[in-house]
């Protein structure tokens, strides 16, 4: 199996499957100078780590990170970083009824028709807690970004139908972590935690809407045909086993704008060129014009449900009919916060580091 690896100079490699012994990553091109713990890591698995509320999936992981290379006295050497979360609450049995029966909305037919041959407990490396590994490498590329004055903030602003008010950005940092789906409007926070209730006492599961926004971007990064900074973070978001779809700044609503509705106008600000809107999302060109880059990811409904649904024995190729058991989330946006937030943070040290932004070799003692 090939397609394991992300990014070009900020390189990672996750892996492990959802039942085996650990799962991890390995980064590549981390610069050396960095201070770097276990406790910068261990702070966003805990926001992405199962059985944190009422509304995630019961099963019960710490998700507690070893770093086992690349770390000496507290910085980062520039050599390869490989952690490693070990598995701990494994239930495979609730598995072994499914064994050759794939579940609808999952990859387990599609691993079948492309390898004839897959890890059938919990969807082994198609499973979410791949992204495990993606959090641990986003942390680290967080704090890289940190240096430099961006800060990268995701909340659900849409979930089963219920959609949030207007927020702001100190809206997004004082209210999103202060309730179990992670939106940044209160009162629809509550609407929308009594609608999961509601969905999974069904035996069924909802899809939603995440908006990640990246503050403090510098203009020029990204380069202007096919390596668009849009297309590199659309690249990583739909990477994202749940996502169907991404859009940047007005995305789809912009196909129902004029030029006149859609363009930012352009002025002068404190000696400054800005731009008096932001419908472009941040980007123009492919460049990121210094105003903050807005991705929106729309992430379907969890495909592992108690309701009975069709599907096909492989043993004896004959229709049969099917209820999933095991521990699985609700709904997956509070919990795809995070995960989208570090691969939008991969996408922006890479092209950083590309661009000549961020030093390749070593991170300035000043700055860490």
């Amino acid at each position: 199996m090939s397609g394991n690896t992300f990014g070009t100079l900020f390189r990672i490699m996750t892996w492990g499957e959802s039942h085996g012994p650990a799962v991890g990553v390995v980064i590549d091109g981390c610069p050396a100078g960095l201070r770097l713990g276990e406790e910068d890591i261990q702070k966003e698995l805990d926001r992405r780590r199962p059985g944190q509320s009422e509304i995630t999936t019961p099963r019960k992981e710490e998700d507690k990170v070893e770093i086992l290379s690349g770390i000496f006295q507290g910085k980062t050497t520039g050599t390869p970083i490989s952690t490693m979360v070990r598995n701990r609450d494994v239930d495979p049995g609730k598995y072994e009824s499914l064994r050759s029966i794939p579940r609808p909305g999952h990859a387990d037919i599609t691993y079948e028709m492309k390898y004839g041959f897959r890890d059938w407990r919990g969807g082994g490396r198609s499973s979410a807690r791949e992204t495990t590994g993606r959090v641990a490498a986003g942390a680290i590329a967080k704090k890289i970004l940190a240096l430099y004055g961006i800060e990268i903030l995701g909340h659900v602003v849409e979930l089963g139908g219920i959609r949030a008010g207007s927020v702001s950005i100190e809206d997004i940092r004082k209210n999103t972590e202060k309730n179990p789906v992670r939106c940044a409007d209160p009162d629809a926070a509550v609407e929308m935690a009594a609608m999961i209730h509601a969905v999974r006492s069904e035996g069924d599961s909802t899809g939603g809407i995440v908006e990640i926004i990246s503050t403090g971007m510098p203009a020029g990064i990204g380069e202007p045909v096919f390596e668009k900074l849009g297309a590199e973070l659309a690249h990583a978001l739909m990477s994202i086993g749940a996502v169907k779809g991404v859009e940047i700044g007005a995305g789809f609503k912009s196909a129902l704008m004029k030029g006149s509705e859609m363009n930012d106008p352009i002025a002068i600000c404190d000696g400054k060129l800005r731009m008096l809107s932001n419908k472009a999302g941040g980007i123009l060109g492919g460049i990121s014009s210094g105003e903050p880059v807005i991705c929106r990811i729309a992430v379907k409904p969890t495909p592992s449900i108690s309701k009975e649904q069709h599907s096909v024995d492989l043993r004896i190729m004959k229709d049969t009919k099917i209820k999933i058991q095991g521990r699985h989330d609700p709904s997956i946006p509070p919990r795809i916060v995070p995960v989208a937030e570090a691969m939008v943070a991969l996408v922006l040290v890479d092209q950083m580091m590309m661009g000549g932004f961020i030093n390749r070799s070593r991170i300035n003692e000043v700055r860490s």
